[in-house]
């Protein structure tokens, strides 16, 4: 029997898109031979994700939970928004978020981690394209923890209990009660959803964000035609306004428009005589950053029943 080595598994995933125990019995059941194994795969019908492997998986759903001080969200993409009503992709969405309370944000550690009705995480998701007959991708995981106080979940428009397509996740480390934290970290999440922060402080933003903003604010300044001093004034006050209007603590509030989330979560804490602080915050969007392929249906129609346009 040929030896079956770890690049001969790795190469075999690429061709065929199949999971990793999968791979690996199909070149054991077929002595090594690559071709031979990719056939294997076909027969059982566990080479069906291949065929669908490069469409574009930009729908799908965010899973979000919560267990004591802790709290996790998870992006499961497919190709279809129809998918995200299937009972079979939602209850693999929340059984993974729950899966990801332990493993955390590392997906090699996610896909490995062993599912309730049996077979790793990648697994079942390799089989759910096959039965589902689209590609889906699971896309990203975090976990936020406190080690007193509440993590409050936010939904947006939820699918289902827990799933939605903008799942938000705020940490409050605090000695106050949940009657102070989960009120105040409901409306936290609902701006958080609303405003999109790119990051919870100033420090946090991205410096290539900060480099592209500092840029576009020299080339509007120099259209300007004053000084270079002056214009070199006028792009870092650009910068900086980019850095307050995008980092949470220093938004202003969306409910009423002019107090800095800071202010409001500072207030919380006075008026409960304990202090509160946002220690982090998990903002999820489906979709968020994959460019979507764009289809012309009528093109599509015309080619399948042999009409030129």
């Amino acid at each position: 029997m040929a030896e079956i080595t770890a690049a001969a598994v790795k190469e075999l995933r690429e061709l065929s898109g199949a999971g990793m125990m999968d791979c690996k019995k199909a070149l054991s059941e077929t002595n090594g031979d690559m071709d031979a194994a990719v056939d294997w795969l076909r027969t059982k019908g566990l080479a069906a994700a291949a065929k669908k492997s490069s469409r574009t998986a930009a729908e799908g759903l965010v899973g979000v939970a919560v267990a004591g001080t802790k709290g996790v969200a998870v992006e499961v993409n497919s190709q279809t928004d129809f998918v995200a009503k299937n009972e079979i992709f939602q209850n693999f969405v929340r059984d993974v978020t729950g899966i990801a309370m332990e493993t955390g944000d590392d997906l090699a550690a996610l896909n490995a981690a062993p599912m309730p009705q049996g077979g790793s995480v990648e697994e079942v998701l390799t089989a759910n394209i096959s039965t589902i007959g689209e590609n889906q991708v699971l896309r990203r995981a975090k976990k936020v923890e406190v080690a007193n106080g509440a993590v409050i979940p936010y939904v947006h428009n939820a699918a289902a209990p827990g799933l939605g397509k903008i799942g938000v996740l705020v940490a409050l480390e605090s000695d106050a009660g949940v009657d102070v934290l989960e009120p105040l970290g409901k409306q936290l999440a609902m701006h958080i959803a609303a405003a999109f922060p790119l990051a919870l402080d100033e420090s946090g933003l991205d410096q290539d964000v900060l480099d592209r903003e500092r840029a576009i604010a020299r080339e509007k300044a120099a259209e300007s035609g004053k000084p270079a001093d002056i214009i070199e004034k006028m792009v870092e006050g650009g910068v900086k306004k980019f850095a307050k209007e995008n980092a949470l603590l220093s938004q202003l509030f969306v409910m009423d428009g002019k107090t800095p989330v800071s202010d409001v979560i500072a207030k919380a804490g006075k008026d409960a005589g304990a202090t509160i602080v946002l220690k982090d915050y998990v903002r999820f969007q489906l979709g968020e950053g994959i460019e979507k392929e764009e289809s012309d249906f009528a093109a599509e129609v015309a080619a399948t029943a042999g009409i030129s346009r």
